[in-house]
């Protein structure tokens, strides 16, 4: 019994180190973006791609990898996916260029993609239901943890050894757990004969990227160039096609079915424009903190301590309310306090206000905790029971999807405002700030239609349709 015990707590811990460190990258990665774009000397547009790079493919892998796990088995994609985001972490340090910096950030979102779609399943076999959502929790704490690690942590790094430091100090760990995982973990396989739908993932990843590209590269090229409308019309067509093709192929990378049921579409647009407002916050306040105000990578880092920190104490407590008293009025409450608290961000103005950025920040953080679980409860209990794989996935992919697009929207906000203002100039400064006030103003009214989707949900959310058929 006690091996059993010790074999099932040593998974939990493999899972957690790597949702740790696949996270504690993905968020180190904000505040060294200005040195590491001065150092390979490109543009910040083109720079922002180190990040929305991971995105992408850590995006549109994310499905697929979780039905490998069930034909292929969890500990197979597991290893496989933590092994090459290990490599591409290595790779990232060693980039001589930008253009093979991105390319590398593309390989670690498809090897974080794999292994994070892994771990669930590898829980779910691993815990009985009695502990799994003890198991679940400390999973998600690792996650918190590692947003708030990872900017100050990468501040320090940066300061002292230089932006490729951030990549390698991943890497020990990284081989830790990976030999863990091998040793610990055990393979379990289905007898699901579902194929992959490579021309959903093809066209849904080559739609995102067209997107993406025009956000990104629109302020430069002109909203009304050749270029720009190209791209726009492609996604609009690879989306299309998209669409047609998930509405025949026998198994789809998306259940469009689900959208017949009207609590999961509000909820999915509830977290659309949640989290189109909510990631702004890093980049925008990266960029003010060390462009116009001249702080530090390190300095940067601290201050980004109170966006994660109240989470922790906030998010158990989330989850205890919404069970009681439903999951709608912590979703109102909480956006109604992100948004508000955008607004108190795009305030900040010439003279530099610690508190007026960390209260905001702390306001944010404690919000999230609060609203986050009941949203994805909403979310994840509205259709079927026998659908929640598919709810779940297609979730997760809307939640890191419009991650990329809201740190790609902030950036054209900036470059909007900044225009062609050169470096260490006083004009520079005086932009960056406007850039930031619109920014944040322009984020809060995401939040603003996510507080009027929310009340759509104050009527009694399916809570039967999880046992009823279609």
């Amino acid at each position: 019994m006690s091996g059993m015990m010790s074999g099932k707590w040593s998974v939990l811990i493999v899972i957690t180190l790597v949702s740790f460190i696949t996270n504690l990258d993905a968020t180190i990665v904000i505040v060294g973006l200005p040195t590491l774009t001065a150092d390979l000397d490109m543009s910040m547009s083109f720079g922002l791609w180190t990040i929305t790079s991971f995105y992408i493919t850590n995006t549109v892998l994310l499905l697929p990898s979780g039905r490998w796990s069930d034909i292929i088995g969890a500990k197979r994609i597991f290893i496989w996916g933590f092994a090459i985001f290990t490599a591409a972490t290595t790779l990232c340090g060693a980039a001589g260029s930008g253009e093979w910096l991105i390319g590398f950030r593309f390989l670690q979102g498809a090897g974080a993609a794999m292994a994070l779609a892994a771990s669930t399943p590898l829980l779910m076999q691993t815990f009985p239901p009695q502990q799994l959502g003890f198991a679940l929790g400390v999973n998600n704490i690792s996650w918190v943890t590692g947003s708030l690690i990872g900017p100050v942590a990468g501040g320090a790094l940066i300061g002292e050894f230089g932006w490729r430091s951030m990549f390698y100090v991943v890497v020990p760990f990284g081989i830790i757990g990976l030999t863990a995982g091998i040793a610990v973990l055990r393979n379990k396989t289905s007898e699901s004969e579902e194929k992959t739908d490579w021309p959903g993932v093809f066209t849904f990843a080559l739609g995102l990227v067209a997107l993406l590209v025009a956000l990104s590269e629109g302020p430069q090229w002109g909203w009304t160039s050749i270029s720009t409308i190209i791209l726009f019309a492609a996604f609009i067509l690879f989306w299309i096609v998209f669409i047609i093709i998930e509405m025949r192929t026998r198994h789809p990378l998306f259940q469009l079915s689900l959208l017949n049921y009207r609590t999961y579409v509000v909820g999915l647009g509830t977290t659309t424009s949640y989290c189109i407002g909510y990631f702004a916050v890093t980049i925008l306040l990266t960029l003010y903190l060390q462009e116009a105000q001249g702080l530090s990578p390190l300095e940067t880092g601290l201050l980004f301590i109170p966006l994660s920190a109240p989470q922790l104490f906030t998010a158990p407590l989330g989850g205890r309310l919404a069970d009681r008293m439903g999951p709608a009025p912590l979703i109102l409450t909480g956006s109604s306090l992100i948004g508000l608290s955008l607004l108190l961000l795009g305030q900040l103005g010439s003279e530099m206000s610690y508190l007026a950025v960390m209260i905001p920040l702390a306001v944010i953080s404690a919000a999230t905790g609060l609203s986050w679980p009941s949203l994805a409860k909403v979310v994840l209990t509205a259709v079927p029971q026998r659908h929640e794989g598919a709810a779940s996935g297609m979730f997760w992919t809307v939640y890191n999807m419009c991650r990329a697009i809201s740190q790609a929207l902030a950036l054209v906000i900036v470059q909007a405002a900044v225009g062609t203002a050169q470096d260490g100039t006083d004009l520079l400064r005086n932009r960056m700030i406007q850039a930031t006030t619109n920014g944040f103003t322009v984020f809060s009214a995401f939040l603003g239609i996510a507080v009027v989707l929310g009340v759509l949900l104050l009527r009694p959310h399916v809570q039967s349709s999880r046992h009823t058929t279609d």
